[in-house]
């Protein structure tokens, strides 16, 4: 199995996967240490493992992980991925967007692909149907904007919203103003990039993924049409990570395979 690791700024995601991209375990760490690598390869039967993270990665994981794998990938913007990257500048460019779209770009080969990662922060991100990452945009998230709302005004208290909650198109009461105010933005934000992208290219495809996701799934989805253009996938970034590492272990194959003689 392969253990694919996806370091964010408020938890850990691991999955542990085949080479053909089914999930086997799924897991989420508030911290995650070389203890819990030794673990996961003591408990499980694994042979392979990729780490991508937006912070800083502890060594100790690095080097539990190295010598613990057959085949171990440290993600960053120097590995080879299936997909073509344009960006202008790719080692600022975050592993985890580049994950999620390749792991979409796994999902719907040939495709326009829109990836919206509603996380501590939300990007947009386009990938052609020719396999190329054009490039992405990057607001703020659900919490930086309640939190930031409380924090710039005096009276504002900081809301928390349910995860399946429905969000009235007007508020009666502040709390309910303040959860409409910023759900209702984030998801007309949604529904305007996936409009100006319609006028542009008749056909394309939305994943929608990330920890605050689900917050504004329901309120994205007012039609027929939007229910079938939006895909939500939780574990798109783990499942590009698995791609990636697939990819560079097919790669490492072909390098160390020995030349037949003539």
């Amino acid at each position: 199995m392969n253990l694919c690791i996806d370091q964010g700024n408020s938890r850990t995601k691991v999955a542990l996967m085949t080479d053909e991209g089914k999930m086997i375990k799924h897991f989420i760490y508030k911290s995650f240490s070389s203890a819990d690598v030794e673990r996961l390869f003591d408990l499980y039967d694994i042979t392979d493992s990729i780490i991508s993270s937006v912070v800083n990665i502890e060594a100790a994981v690095v080097n539990t992980l190295h010598r613990r794998s057959q085949h171990f990938v440290l993600f960053d913007h120097n590995t080879p991925v299936p997909i073509a990257n344009a960006y202008d500048t790719p080692e600022t460019l975050g592993q985890d967007r580049l994950a999620a779209a390749v792991g979409a770009k796994s999902l719907c080969p040939d495709e326009n692909l829109l990836i919206i990662d509603a996380g501590s922060a939300i990007t947009y991100d386009f990938v052609s149907e020719k396999g190329e990452y054009i490039g992405g945009n990057i607001a703020p998230g659900l919490k930086m904007r309640f939190t930031i709302l409380a924090r710039m005004t005096k009276k504002l208290p900081i809301v928390e919203t349910e995860e399946n909650e429905l969000i009235p198109l007007f508020g009666k009461n502040t709390r309910d103003a303040i959860a409409a105010g910023v759900v209702r933005g984030v998801a007309y934000e949604v529904k305007g990039y996936m409009r100006t992208l319609r006028e542009k290219m008749p056909h394309f495809r939305t994943f929608l993924t990330g920890g605050n996701a689900p917050y504004i799934l329901n309120n994205v989805r007012t039609s027929k049409t939007e229910e079938r253009d939006i895909r939500y996938e939780k574990n798109l970034v783990l499942i590009g990570l698995n791609e990636i590492l697939r990819f560079n272990k097919t790669a490492s194959l072909k390098v160390e395979r020995p030349l037949r003689s003539k």
